[in-house]
């Protein structure tokens, strides 16, 4: 779990709908005469009136309200000693022209002391418990304003010396996402170098591999599926531009561009009852349910079910798709302990599953307008079931002080009968090899820290210290099977594999990764300058063995990896930051396309320097940032079929992003991002100089909403998403072009009796376009081409009663 800053878990920020505004220096006074007999020490230091407020809210246990334009740019002298709560607040508000207002059993908004001026407040969902941050939801509803950053818990964007974009529930919802590939189609930085309707997800970010095994739940790593993740288990999607090792530790598949983290859903004060029908073409049908209570003194327990079930066929011919997923969230948010675990299962059987295309030498690149059947094998399939759970804890040791951890594991069996597609010639040939393929999975994942704040002089100091320990063995088995022919173009129906005429080696593989991180962020000028320093040791140790002999490439080594990041609030709207990251990735492993099928590589370092800044308009937000990354450049030779390193690579960007309500009813979500990515130090020097493989010079996505006037409750969807040429190989001779997609949609929300309902509907690719959306990446073991999904219908009907 990530660990969640106490003083920040109840006091969520939501903006306020301004009509106007006008605070008296004078302090209205408070009646305390209910309030006594709760009396208790409390200590807050002095420094802003924000972390101020924030933090004696987390210590007092109670939920409060907060426009940030109200706060912002003012100081407080802290508190020491006894006090009730409203007492407290009063003392931090004095002087302030701010005052208290009460919103039911331990709720309160803040609210500028009346001068006869009037001031309206957009209705808010203010809770406060570990991993729930409703509340805190940016103008426009789908982006998060606080997002969680593992070691260094979660915090405001405006105070994040990182790129980071944290998407909330109802974004997932109106995008109807059914899996991750879905929802980051609305993320320049990400790109998905898989088929929808694949065997697996994986993504790019910053031109670099992301694996499903590096997306973390709650902070933890490879607890998730494997291959692919359900949107309907996440409440946020935080997602991380950079090597993230200092906030979460080394990753199972060694990612560097960026990483992911899904929040898990939590019960709310609000008792939670919803049904959502859903269909896609061709057709897939099927529903999920989303049940939430909390009950005891204070609501202090919570429980929160998702559930899904959706079948049948797609749009490519003989694909079919069904999907489970099971998921309880159990929490208790006590005085200074919380509590939270989560279990879960899925399960996904897919038909004739698409795989990625791969080129011979002597071929030319496909063309991918020319494809219109599915090449995939009627009787090719997969078939994968994962169950997991977590456990998380965090307690307040002190005022300042606080203990966390978390626990996780994950059991998963998987089952694939494929073929791979690799055309030979302009005609697009290529070979069908049945193979029979099983890998089954074991996670065991820990983390524990210790988190403590205090002020030297006039600087404040949040220091934490962590461990963390991941532990994953896998099995890989299977068979092949005899040989015939098909065609990209003209898929040929082959006969079913019945007789295996080789067995795989039996391949074992055992991986342990630990490490120890160290971080202190020191704020100076009431926290408007903060500096962020840590280094995290890590050890990585992999072994692995083949029908019971032990393999040779097995390594174990360590290194201290320094991380850093400034920032600083030029105003109240405006911050500037930089960082410095440093990574450490598991080597890479030879793919079965390779010649040296399964071979590990050592591990490797990262590195990212990136600068950039953010502007905060209240409706509307802008984030910029230019960032280069540094890593080893892996390649398979297109003659020997050899799999290993080639030089290194170097992305240099630059990242724009929007998001936010500039217009009311006018919501904007996307950005651009442009890399140039250069190979050096090659063999021979023959590609030094060239653009990496399957890195497009430019990203660009834009989605936009617009609620119809005199229509209440109707919204117009659309989005475009534009990627530039990539190249397949380091020669740069073979290029596929540019591609663009026109999503559009509407939702219409209503009330019947007590029940809302909202009626959502999307087209995906409007004109039915064929491109090759992806060249894979160039540090993947498996490049590829990967072909863009079928115009697509989505339907859906959602209950709330």
């Amino acid at each position: 779990m990530p660990a969640v800053r106490p003083l920040r878990l109840r006091p969520l920020l939501k903006l306020s709908l301004m009509l106007s505004l006008s605070a008296s220096p004078l302090f209205a006074a408070v009646s305390y005469a209910e309030d006594t007999a709760a009396r208790r020490s409390y200590q807050v230091p002095a420094g802003s009136l924000s972390a101020a407020l924030t933090r004696f809210a987390g210590l007092a246990g109670v939920n409060l309200s907060v426009d940030p334009a109200l706060v912002s740019g003012r100081t407080s002298s802290g508190l020491s000693g006894e006090y009730a709560v409203e007492e407290g607040f009063a003392r931090l508000l004095q002087g302030s022209g701010l005052q208290l207002q009460p919103m039911g059993a331990q709720a309160y908004r803040l609210v500028p002391v009346p001068d006869g001026s009037s001031l309206e407040l957009a209705p808010t969902s203010i809770l406060g418990t570990t991993g729930l941050y409703d509340g805190d939801t940016y103008a426009g509803g789908q982006v998060a304003r606080r997002g969680s950053q593992g070691l260094l818990g979660t915090r405001d964007f405006m105070e994040t010396p990182f790129s980071m974009t944290t998407y909330t529930a109802d974004a997932v919802k109106n995008q109807q996402a059914r899996t991750l590939g879905d929802l980051i189609a609305s993320d320049p930085s990400v790109r998905a170098t898989n088929p929808a309707g694949g065997r697996y997800e994986q993504f790019t970010i910053r031109g670099f591999s992301l694996f499903n095994s590096d997306v973390s739940y709650n902070g933890l790593y490879g607890v998730l599926p494997t291959y692919t993740i359900d949107m309907e288990m996440a409440d946020r999607v935080d997602i991380f531009k950079g090597p993230t090792q200092l906030i979460n530790g080394i990753s199972p598949r060694g990612s560097v561009g960026g990483g992911i983290n899904v929040v898990p859903k939590r019960a709310t004060d609000k008792d939670i009852n919803s049904f959502t029908g859903n269909w896609a073409s061709d057709s897939q049908a099927g529903g999920a349910v989303d049940v939430g209570r909390r009950f005891g003194e204070d609501n202090k327990f919570g429980i929160r079910f998702n559930g899904v079930k959706q079948s049948g066929d797609t749009e490519w011919d003989h694909q079919s798709v069904d999907r489970e997923m099971a998921v309880l969230g159990l929490d208790f948010r006590g005085e200074r302990l919380r509590l939270s675990t989560d279990i879960g299962h899925t399960e996904r059987d897919t038909d004739a599953p698409q795989e990625r295309v791969q080129v011979a030498a002597a071929a030319p690149v496909p063309s991918a307008n020319d494809v219109r059947r599915n090449y995939a094998q009627s009787w090719s399939k997969a078939s994968t079931n994962d169950t997991f759970g977590t456990v998380n804890a965090e307690y307040d040791l002190s005022d300042n002080v606080m203990l966390y951890g978390g626990v996780g594991a994950r059991k998963s069996n998987h089952d694939f009968l494929r073929h791979a597609v690799s055309v030979t010639n302009a005609a697009g040939a290529f070979t069908v090899q049945p193979r029979d393929f099983t890998r089954d999975e074991n996670v065991r994942t820990y983390t524990a820290g210790v988190r403590n704040w205090f002020h030297t002089c006039a600087v404040s100091h949040e220091v934490n210290l962590a461990a963390s320990y991941f532990d994953m063995d896998f099995t890989n088995g299977g068979a092949r099977y005899g040989t015939a022919t098909s065609n990209l173009y003209n898929p040929v129906q082959t006969p079913t594999p019945s007789t295996a005429i080789r067995q795989d080696a039996k391949v074992y593989t055992e991986n342990k990764f630990s490490g120890v991180a160290l971080s202190d962020t020191l704020g100076f000028f009431d926290d408007r300058l903060l500096l962020t320093l840590g280094a995290r040791w890590q050890r990585v140790k992999v072994d692995d063995w083949s029908d019971g002999i032990k393999g040779k490439t097995g390594y174990d080594e360590e290194k201290v990896s320094p991380s850093g990041g400034l920032l600083f609030k030029a105003t109240d709207k405006l911050s500037l930051y930089a960082n410095y990251m440093e990574g450490l990735s598991q080597g890479k492993i030879a793919p079965s396309t390779s010649s040296n099928e399964d071979e590990i590589f050592p591990p490797f370092i990262s590195r990212q320097v990136e600068v950039g800044a953010k502007y905060d308009a209240g409706a509307f937000a802008v984030t910029a940032a230019v960032f280069r990354i540094k890593q080893p450049a892996y390649e398979t030779n297109a003659t020997t079929r050899l799999f290993g390193p080639n030089g290194k690579r170097q992305n240099s960007g630059v990242e724009l992003s929007v998001f936010g309500e500039p217009l009311k009813g006018v919501r904007l979500l996307g950005g651009v991002m442009y890399i140039d990515s250069e190979l050096k130090d090659t063999t021979n020097g023959a590609w030094d100089g060239n653009r990496a493989p399957a890195t497009p010079k430019y990203n660009v996505n834009l989605g936009a909403e617009w609620d119809v006037p005199g229509l209440e409750g109707l919204t117009l969807t659309s989005r475009g998403i534009y990627s530039s040429s990539q190249y397949l190989d380091q020669s740069n001779v073979k290029e596929i072009d540019a591609w663009n997609r026109l999503d559009v949609g509407a939702r219409y929300g209503f009330k019947v009796d007590d029940k809302h309902i909202t009626l959502r509907a999307n087209v995906e690719n409007v004109a039915d376009k064929r491109y090759w959306s992806s060249a894979g990446a160039s540090d993947d073991s498996e490049p590829g081409l990967t072909l863009s999904t079928p115009r697509t219908y989505l339907l859906s009907a959602t209950v709330d009663f």
